[in-house]
């Protein structure tokens, strides 16, 4: 294994590993007073933050920004993300840095400019990984990992398309679009989707990285043949 394959093992490991502690995390809050009160099926994940136990939302939420990051440097010296693709998964990282930073609305006290931002930061987040994954793929359809890739982009916007029905049929329907869906559900859906295509990125990267190795060292075997 060169040395370009190792470091992209070695960034595509560590991403991976904050990725899997941020989920654990995550999944602790469900089940740990005092957020494990919420009604996760309506109140979104952010909620957590508001809580006594709330810097294990920004901790996880941080850790899954640094993660990304390291997924984001694996699959750039991979060779499987770069241009736009690399800018929208470093958006989703910076987005989940400012869910973190700006808190979100506490309602109990009244809407603020932090919550405003909160929101845009969430909402350039959840769409900019799924744009980074359908971008990373698209020349790139005869690759396994790619496939999967692009199937997890997609599956993300499809899961992202209720929230936009709640908003855009708000007008007509006279109910307001966090109460249209059972938000929290579909926010947790969308971020499951998202984490594991953040996860088959990494592993795309180990991929490609494994394949240029074997490329690379084939020929010089087919030539020590031929010498013999």
């Amino acid at each position: 294994m060169t040395g370009r394959s190792r470091t992209v093992v070695a960034l595509a490991a560590v991403g991976a590993t904050f990725v899997l502690v941020a989920l654990g995390f995550y999944a602790a809050l469900h089940v740990r007073p005092p957020s494990a009160e919420l009604d996760w099926t309506r109140r979104t994940i952010s909620q957590y933050a508001l809580l006594e136990n709330g810097w294990w939302f920004d901790a996880a939420t941080l850790l899954l920004a640094a993660g990304s990051v390291a997924v984001l440097e694996a699959a750039r010296r991979a060779g499987v993300v770069r241009g736009g693709a690399a800018v929208a998964l470093l958006l989703w990282a910076a987005g989940l840095v400012g869910v973190v930073w700006f808190e979100k609305h506490n309602w109990a006290v009244g809407p603020s400019m932090s919550g405003d931002i909160h929101r845009v930061a969430s909402v350039v987040a959840f769409l900019s990984l799924p744009v980074a994954a359908l971008l990373a793929t698209a020349r790139s359809w005869r690759d396994t990992g790619a496939r999967l890739v692009a199937f997890g982009g997609a599956l993300s916007l499809l899961c992202f398309t209720p929230i936009l029905w709640a908003v855009f049929s708000e007008p007509w329907t006279g109910v307001r679009w966090w109460r249209a869906i059972p938000l929290g559900a579909v926010e947790r859906a969308l971020g499951l989707v998202e984490v594991v295509t953040l996860l088959l990125i990494a592993g795309w990267a180990v991929y490609a990285a494994s394949s240029t190795m074997r490329s690379a060292t084939r020929p010089t075997a087919v030539a020590s043949n031929r010498i013999e």
